[in-house]
């Protein structure tokens, strides 16, 4: 049926004020409600990295991850490089995707991809020779920062580099030492960040995110508050309880403010229980939106 102008003209208004009603009713522009972190979709990165089995340094399933990170990454339209590096003799791969803004400061996210070789927590003896899965240490932080990396607006006023680091989970184990990839970036690439933000298991069902010691106070203090106006002060908790060795720790030594968002009340650290069924999707949505609000909210 031949529809007439005023016809097409009133349908127009119509969309235009449904649109401005929803994005009042949700607090925002109509464009910003395109950009919305979503927490199913980061459980199902989860479940992807799980997939591929333990991904221990130079297993065909941290040779997947990689790839499937740079599919992800490149897909939501970063630019995205590898820094390739040896460390301890061993070959180290940090993967970086950048989303540039000459003007602006720069923001760095990282989280760890390698699961550990050994599950040395385990209760159970007859398994500490066996992997880590590593569904919360190493996978759930990694699935944050795809997620983010989809649903950032790209007109944000900061340059912000996702850093995907190898090599985090090995120490304590002969010839190998802890945070190899997150070192091995801060000496060999330039870099000069206002902020550095690691996640590392922050997909515990029952999330509970202390105040890490080592971490910048006034970095903390600015997270910490986003996630109190989200309504998530129960899971971000404002007390001092661990000093972890992460991969903040290198950016730390070097000056720059750094902070570990960590939930280390985990009981299934490093043994073989860290599987897919003790992360919530819930808690990577609470984690992911409290970083989206920061960086889309703070000066």
């Amino acid at each position: 049926m031949k529809r007439s102008p005023l016809y097409s003209l009133a349908l127009f208004i119509i969309l235009l004020l449904t649109g401005l009603l929803i994005s009042n009713r949700f607090g925002g522009s109509p464009s910003s409600t395109l950009y919305r972190f979503d927490k199913t979709r980061a459980f199902r990165d989860v479940e992807v990295q799980l997939s591929f089995g333990e991904r221990t340094p130079g297993s065909q399933a941290h040779h997947q991850t990689i790839e499937y990170i740079l599919e992800q990454t490149q897909k939501a339209g970063w630019r995205v490089e590898l820094h390739q590096t040896q460390r301890m003799g061993h070959p180290i791969t940090n993967v970086v995707a950048k989303r540039s803004n000459p003007q602006g400061k720069t923001i760095i996210l990282g989280a760890h991809y390698d699961s550990r070789f050994f599950s040395d927590q385990d209760p159970d003896p007859a398994q500490h020779n066996q992997p880590v899965p590593g569904a919360n240490d190493g996978a759930s932080g990694v699935a944050v920062l795809l997620e983010l990396a989809r649903s950032l607006p790209p007109d944000l006023p900061v340059e912000i580099w996702l850093v995907f680091f190898d090599a985090e989970d090995q120490g304590n184990i002969p010839g190998w030492d802890w945070i190899l990839g997150s070192r091995a970036f801060v000496e060999e690439v330039s870099i000069n960040p206002t902020a550095v933000v690691i996640l590392d298991m922050i997909g515990d069902a029952d999330l509970n995110i202390y105040l890490e010691r080592n971490s910048n106070p006034q970095l903390a203090g600015q997270i910490w508050d986003s996630a109190q106006k989200l309504g998530f002060e129960k899971h971000f908790i404002p007390q001092y309880k661990y000093s972890i060795l992460d991969d903040h720790t290198p950016f730390l030594e070097r000056g720059f403010a750094a902070v570990d968002v960590i939930d280390f009340d985990y009981p299934y650290w490093h043994t073989r229980q860290d599987t897919l069924d003790k992360v919530s999707a819930e808690s990577l949505g609470i984690v992911g939106e409290t970083i989206y609000h920061w960086l889309t909210t703070s000066e």
